[in-house]
């Protein structure tokens, strides 16, 4: 079981830039594949971005060419970065741990969930 603590969400203007973090807890964080998720009002959870334990990644065509994800195994830390950011990026975001194959854009997909973080995107 990997337990996940989102931050770093907020109000930006359109433009803007942010950094989610997401600290992961438990000693399979360097093993599992880890994505990024989001949920806007009235909508589904969509896939943002995904990142397997050995580096490789693969993004939504929404995000593509704006977001990184990456990752730190020695601080068990997943990271979104996300730049020129749009209002269509407000939302809800959400790390996730433990996809069951590779690449998983599924959110049935993956075992582990953290509690969210706010991104709120202004024009």
């Amino acid at each position: 079981q990997v337990q996940l603590v989102e931050s770093g969400g907020g109000l930006v203007q359109a433009g803007g830039s942010l950094r989610l973090s997401c600290a992961a807890s438990g000693r399979t964080f360097s093993t599992s594949d880890m994505g990024w998720f989001r949920q806007a009002p009235g909508k589904e959870r969509e896939f943002v971005a995904a990142i397997r334990w050995t580096g490789s990644t693969i993004y939504s065509d929404s995000v593509k060419g704006r977001f990184t994800i990456s990752r730190s195994n020695a601080k068990n830390t997943l990271y979104l970065q996300m730049n020129s950011l749009k209002p269509e990026d407000t939302a809800v975001y959400y790390c996730a741990a433990g996809g069951t194959s590779w690449p998983m854009i599924q959110s049935k997909g993956y075992a582990n969930w953290g509690q969210g973080t706010q991104v709120t995107v202004s024009s």
